[in-house]
């Protein structure tokens, strides 16, 4: 492994301090000690050796939508160690969790499913970092991978956040909406512009657009956002937003503040 793969998968370890509940995402002691200490790199070691932790182990049971069991939280713990946000760890495989499952499997690899078996826990026992699509980026920042279709927050260099997303489907699209009282014909180019940008405005709840409803926005780009949706499907489906399921929603504008960079990379290939 060269060095480049160890800081990435130390960062990512870094990152497994982060704790998921269904009121948020928080840190551990041990995890807000460790973003301020030098490297990701010399933090994971130092950690590790100080709580004597042990790699973690797959029960290797295969799991599928609807399952529920210790295996469950088993599964929904490690990805809450690793940064994904599985929803409430409960032991219980439904919508959150299998938005997680997707994100992870994108990062590592593994052709996504709702499925959960040896490919997925051989992974989530030897997993690598996101891919850097910003190597010179802020600290803090967010990246947003459209191959992938995976949105990467990092908080002071250490990945906080990988979440599962839809992005603009790139098909062209005219639709009548009723905006402003009166019916009008909206047409453009479904699609997720790349390039650099910064949080701008948001709102809280449910937003009405002339294009649809939006939840806990917040917008980077002019009117494009990232937001809640009810169906966050695999392959880009928007009308150029960056969907997200709304369990992670609910908790990004505590994470994500104004004028943060947004990063946008990359193409999805149907």
């Amino acid at each position: 492994m060269g060095v480049g793969q160890r800081q990435g998968v130390a960062a990512l370890m870094t990152a497994g301090a982060v704790l998921l509940s269904s009121a948020g995402i928080t840190l551990s002691a041990s995890a807000a000690a460790a973003q301020t200490s030098a490297s990701p790199a010399v933090t994971v070691v130092t950690a590790v050796k100080a709580t004597g932790a042990s790699p973690f182990v797959a029960p290797g049971k295969t799991l599928k939508l609807g399952a529920k069991g210790a295996t469950v939280k088993v599964l929904q713990t490690r990805l809450a160690e690793l940064g994904y946000a599985p929803g409430r760890i409960d032991g219980r495989y439904g919508g959150a969790t299998l938005a997680a499952v997707w994100a992870f499997q994108k990062v590592n690899g593994v052709t996504p499913t709702s499925t959960v078996a040896r490919r997925t826990w051989d992974a989530l026992e030897a997993p690598v970092a996101p891919k850097v699509l910003v190597p010179n980026g802020k600290p803090t920042r967010v990246e947003v991978n459209l191959a992938k279709q995976v949105m990467v927050l990092y908080v002071g260099g250490v990945v906080k956040l990988v979440s599962h997303t839809s992005s603009g489907s790139g098909i062209s699209y005219c639709e009548t909406a009723t905006w402003e009282g009166k019916a009008q014909r909206f047409c453009g180019d479904a699609r997720t512009p790349t390039g650099d940008y910064k949080t701008t405005w948001r709102r809280d709840g449910w937003h009405k657009s002339y294009l649809g409803q939006l939840y806990n926005p917040i917008f980077f780009n002019g009117g494009i956002a990232f937001h809640g949706a009810l169906s966050v499907p695999l392959a880009p489906a928007s009308h150029g937003c960056v969907r997200l399921p709304m369990h992670v929603a609910e908790v990004l504008p505590g994470l994500l503040g104004t004028g943060v960079p947004v990063h946008v990379r990359g193409r999805f290939v149907r």
